[in-house]
């Protein structure tokens, strides 16, 4: 009967042997440049999103670019009439639902109600025209709505200066969304989600 040693019975077989018979060469490192582009490359475009443009006449690139970065001129044209109904009445849901949610959280935040209805219906126009997900839900959220009004009351009272405090409230805003865009052109939103 053979005895097996404790520290060898997770070896495979063949490498208890003397001798290999096959081994697999080390490959050779690569430049630090070549390195260096294929982990940017990876890092920015995992999916290659640009080998659908390789070998198109130029109107069909500028067409593919476009459903690029508007995903809208892609599933637009096949939209089926049948499926209106049904939209219609998830959006009349929605809304029934966005409409009150909307102007609290514009009270949260120390701001006209108003905007808190902007801030409610122009997201979700906006993403169905540059969104690539059927099933998402955008828009404002109670935590930034605090934490704008939170902020901005450290700095500025609304009640005594509510012309400054709308001002920063669009300034905030405004480069949150510059950040939010540039990540979204960059395609760097799946490796946050990550």
């Amino acid at each position: 009967m053979e005895t097996i040693n404790k520290d060898d019975q997770y070896v495979h077989p063949s490498m208890n042997d003397e001798k290999c018979k096959s081994r697999v060469a080390v490959p050779p490192p690569e430049p630090f440049f070549k390195s260096l582009q294929t982990s940017l490359k990876e890092t920015f475009f995992a999916d290659d999103p640009l080998r659908q443009f390789k070998n198109q006449p130029k109107s069909k690139k500028f067409i593919l670019g476009l459903q690029y970065f508007f995903p809208f001129f892609e599933w637009a044209p096949s939209y089926r009439w049948d499926l209106l109904k049904s939209d219609l009445v998830a959006g009349i849901t929605t809304a029934s639902l966005a409409i009150p949610q909307g102007i609290s959280y514009a009270k949260l935040a120390h701001l006209p109600p108003i905007l808190g209805l902007y801030s409610t219906f122009v997201p979700p126009l906006v993403y169905a025209m540059m969104g690539t997900s059927k099933d998402v839900a955008v828009g404002n959220i109670a935590v930034g709505s605090l934490l704008i009004g939170a902020m901005l009351s450290s700095v500025v009272n609304p009640k005594e200066n509510p012309t400054l405090f709308l001002h920063l409230a669009f300034t905030a805003t405004l480069v949150a969304g510059i950040f939010e865009a540039a990540l979204g052109l960059l395609r760097l939103v799946q490796h946050i989600a990550r």
